[in-house]
């Protein structure tokens, strides 16, 4: 069953522009799905495929010429040499919407793509499905607690029970959609991604430790992320947990939220948090079999916070293919205070909090008033995105936001 993605007015738009629509996004979160349902005139070939893979490499010109425009080439991360191919392509025919590539590393990891393709291809990124794609809400702005946001808000209400059973069954489509066994999905995913991706990026030696980071970084999802610990949790070195680390980024399994830092405001922390983008495959690693044991555990507050990250990140993400790398930021001081989401809009900053509870008030929101002594931002409205089931006001600025309001 295909649930309908946010994302394709973005595609659409972003193919007609541009003579290659890049979309990246970590393994399974619907890339090869979306763009077969929205271009169906595109050929397909993949990258999986032994013989079109030695095909692509080999002979790249070749590649084009048995498939000709207008495809859509999957698992492009294996043949990076084929770009100055495109290029040449699209030079001769200037056709837009030429070809569709999808892949599971981000590019900024593959040599030589912006400088073969520089002003001729679009890069989005997606990511699994969100709470409004899978309860069919067809709401597609960005989350910013805004009175005009929940203005036209409206959206189907979950229950606490719907949440977490949200939280840790994950929003990969297959187990999504389908009835596809939950620790045998993510079994197989982990098995996958390590033989088809991480083995691919050729820093890892050991996939036995590599998995073991990978549980140690889950282990720490909605935390400061201290690499040196990881490292010594593991039995590896800080140089080794810097490479590994990059290689969940490079393969879209983690996000890093930078502080937001001011030269003129000194006393910031500057160490990023790292969250899991999908806390499905985090519970699985972590070995939490159901939601009962994910709602009783000691880490459920840093999962619910995950949860909501992860929400936000792609309600805006959807609306045009970008992460919101610059506009989303947390706040931590070396006095105490913290601000677990600052959103950035031109020169005003929105802080939320994110608490697992049902009930807000005043206290939730002291670290807000901070915001007031950096100079040149404007102190937005703000909100505690917690499990209510309204929009209640805190104060004349703040309000207390349930979750499916996201």
């Amino acid at each position: 069953m295909y649930i309908k993605r946010h994302i394709e007015f973005a595609l659409n738009a972003a193919s007609a522009e541009k003579g290659v629509l890049c979309i990246t996004g970590a393994r399974q979160v619907g890339k090869s799905t979306v763009l077969r349902t929205n271009f169906t005139e595109h050929k397909e070939v993949s990258l999986d495929d032994n013989r079109a893979l030695n095909l692509a490499c080999d002979f790249p010109e070749e590649f084009i010429k048995q498939f000709p425009p207008p495809v859509f080439i999957d698992e492009i991360q294996y043949a990076p040499n084929i770009f100055p191919f495109i290029k040449l392509f699209l030079d001769k025919h200037k056709s837009k919407g030429a070809f569709l590539l999808s892949g599971s590393q981000r590019y900024e990891m593959m040599s030589n793509v912006t400088e073969s393709l520089a002003g001729r291809i679009n890069l989005l990124d997606l990511y699994g499905l969100s709470v409004r794609e899978i309860v069919g809400d067809n709401f597609k702005d960005k989350f910013i607690p805004t009175n005009e946001y929940f203005s036209g808000r409206t959206p189907k209400k979950l229950n606490y029970n719907e949440i977490w059973s949200f939280i840790w069954r994950g929003f990969f489509p297959e187990i999504v959609a389908s009835n596809t066994e939950w620790s045998r999905f993510y079994s197989s995913y982990i098995r996958t991604y390590l033989d088809r991706d991480v083995s691919k990026l050729g820093q890892v030696g050991n996939f036995l430790q590599f998995e073991r980071f990978l549980t140690s970084i889950a282990a720490r999802t909605g935390q400061l992320l201290n690499v040196a610990d990881v490292a010594k949790d593991t039995g590896i070195s800080p140089q080794t947990a810097d490479k590994w680390l990059s290689v969940l980024i490079a393969s879209n399994i983690v996000f890093l939220l930078k502080p937001y830092y001011s030269n003129i405001h000194k006393r910031l922390i500057k160490t990023p948090k790292v969250y899991f983008l999908d806390t499905g495959l985090a519970c699985y690693l972590l070995g939490w079999d159901n939601e009962q044991v994910l709602q009783n555990g000691a880490m459920s507050g840093a999962m619910f916070e995950t949860f909501v990250i992860c929400e936000i990140i792609k309600s805006w993400t959807n609306v045009n293919g970008i992460t919101p790398n610059r506009n989303l930021y947390f706040y931590r001081d070396k006095d105490g205070n913290e601000i677990d989401l600052l959103i950035k809009r031109g020169g005003t900053l929105y802080p939320i909090e994110i608490k697992k509870h049902i009930s807000c008030n005043a206290s939730d929101i002291t670290a807000f008033k901070q915001l007031d002594k950096i100079k040149d931002i404007t102190r937005g409205e703000g909100c505690v995105v917690c499990m209510a089931d309204d929009v209640i006001p805190i104060t004349s600025n703040d309000k207390a936001v349930g979750v499916s309001y996201l």
